[in-house]
């Protein structure tokens, strides 16, 4: 009846799995009592995510919270507007900045000029914006659990055949036991990123915010997906990857968040060499090519080859933008002194709060900038950088 129905268009198995290869294949569990992968063991990642949730609000409360005084994190002291009905109805309305039509309808309402209503506005978003300590507690639960499952992964996974040679991901396939570890790694993964996912709409936005929402969708999928078809093996090496450098990342947040300036800044360093090795190298040339090549010594393409694949090379374009950004910021590190923010950060930066302070912070960066070109003047790369800079500066007319 219905079940049948649903098997014949949801789990169709001339889609979802190689040619001459069935979900009895797959289920049937070996005469040693092993387990093989059917879609229902998945279920189970709905519960455990609300578990999550739950246990992220118990942690940010009772860890992230003390440990972020002792840390010595501070929120910013934010001005409080002087309440403006019509401003107030207007802002909660449109969180974007308001147009030149919507400045002289505000006027005529407001009795205000439009420069007073602009900075109403700035003072206003200012003050929804979330402090440190929030951010920290955010940044801190994503941590530890990064953490915890990559130690947990690579303790299980460093034994295993497929993890030093790729082509054994294929081998034997369909007939592939999971091992209690792998099954509980896919489980809490799962788990962990549906909780984010249907967290999205009350943690702190990030500029990100798109690109992050693809990024859980498609992982999501690519975890559901090679789970349901046996392709444990991969997904297990995929997932890996991600986890070992994202606590970096999340760790450097934290620091950042507390002041902590050089250790935020070295930890950065090291995820960035971490993020830029694994996701740029690892990942395209050992996981995504033995997925798209290896694995057809086994199979032929079918389409839940192509499905696979597109997947992972949804994850690799977002390895490449991330990246991208990444380097924008190594780029400001090695000139201007400092890590600016995280670029993955949250919307708009704080640098518009006062215009003054953008100033002294300009000078700040000048002072840097200069202490840093003389410290590597010395250098005889620099020096070329240098002369063939004043070549193109004498060439180049004065905008000024």
């Amino acid at each position: 009846g219905d079940q049948e129905l649903v098997n014949q268009w949801v789990w169709r198995q001339d889609f979802w799995l190689p040619p001459g290869v069935t979900w009895k294949d797959i289920a049937e569990g070996s005469a040693d009592g092993s387990h093989y992968p059917v879609p229902r063991d998945l279920l189970i990642s709905l519960p455990l995510a609300l578990g999550f949730i739950a246990l992220r609000f118990v942690f940010e409360r009772v860890v992230a919270l003390p440990l972020s005084w002792r840390l010595g994190v501070r929120d910013r002291v934010r001005l409080r507007v002087t309440p403006v009905p019509k401003l107030e109805a207007f802002y909660l309305q449109k969180k974007q900045q308001p147009s030149p039509n919507d400045l002289l309808v505000l006027e005529k309402h407001c009795g205000l000029s439009q420069h007073q209503i602009q900075t109403w506005l700035r003072h206003r978003r200012n003050q929804d914006r979330p402090g440190n300590t929030r951010k920290f507690c955010e940044a801190s639960w994503r941590f530890v659990f990064y953490l915890m499952a990559f130690s947990a992964a690579l303790v299980s996974l460093i034994h295993t055949p497929w993890f030093w040679d790729h082509r054994e991901c294929w081998r034997g396939y369909p007939r592939q036991a999971v091992a209690g570890a792998q099954y509980w790694y896919y489980i809490v993964e799962l788990a962990f990123y549906l909780s984010l996912l249907l967290c999205v709409s009350v943690d702190i936005k990030r500029k990100d915010f798109k690109e992050q929402i693809i990024h859980h969708i498609a992982t999501i999928l690519l975890m559901a997906f090679s789970y349901c078809a046996n392709y444990v093996r991969v997904g297990t090496l995929v997932m890996l990857v991600h986890d070992s450098a994202d606590f970096l990342l999340e760790s450097a947040k934290m620091f950042n968040y507390a002041g902590w300036r050089k250790t935020c800044d070295a930890l950065f360093v090291v995820f960035a060499a971490v993020f830029l090795v694994t996701r740029l190298v690892v990942f395209p040339y050992r996981i995504v090519y033995t997925a798209v090549v290896d694995s057809l010594d086994v199979f032929p393409p079918y389409p839940g080859y192509y499905f696979l694949n597109g997947l992972l090379l949804v994850l690799q374009a977002l390895h490449i933008f991330w990246a991208w950004l990444i380097l924008r910021m190594v780029h400001k590190f090695v000139f201007l002194g400092k890590v600016e923010r995280d670029e993955r950060s949250d919307e708009e930066s704080e640098a518009d709060e006062e215009g003054g302070e953008e100033e002294h912070n300009w000078e700040q960066k000048k002072g840097a900038l200069n202490s840093k070109l003389a410290s590597l003047a010395n250098n005889c790369v620099l020096n070329n950088l240098t002369n063939q800079r004043r070549k193109m500066n004498s060439r180049t007319p004065k905008a000024r």
